[in-house]
């Protein structure tokens, strides 16, 4: 299995990641970007439900992040998290949510950094993601 984590950078995100959270995952932990704070560098997160830590925490130990996202609000932090990652070698998937073009920002900010970049109306393609990915 591998050790991933999920960022949803918004509060639509945030809800598809509760709905995953529930399901039984070998290592994957889930996070949101704090509401506002997607202008904070480092990018403010909090586990789902839980309490504030930061991105050094959680990508400490990590395989590969998949970030969230379905509408711009978050494309700063979704910037921030992809370079991180990138600088440590993790892989980064990217899940972009909706129907129209919500969420062109996020997408771009994603983009230099995502292996995986993943467009879509379906929340049930993030599960077949982390499934793939063996989180």
């Amino acid at each position: 299995a591998r050790r991933a984590r999920v960022i949803a950078l918004d509060p639509r995100a945030e809800g598809v990641a509760a709905r995953l959270a529930e399901r039984p995952w070998a290592a994957a932990r889930f996070f949101a970007l704090t509401p506002g704070a997607d202008s904070a560098p480092p990018p403010a997160l909090r586990e789902l439900g839980g309490a504030p830590v930061s991105l050094d925490s959680v990508l400490s130990g990590t395989d590969v992040t998949v970030v969230l996202a379905s509408e711009d609000t978050g494309h700063r932090a979704a910037a921030r998290i992809g370079r991180t990652c990138f600088e440590r070698g993790i892989t980064t998937a990217g899940v972009v949510l909706g129907d129209g073009f919500e969420a062109d920002e996020a997408v771009a900010a994603l983009r230099p950094y995502a292996r995986v970049l993943l467009l879509s109306a379906d929340e049930d393609d993030a599960r077949e993601l982390l499934t793939a990915l063996r989180a």
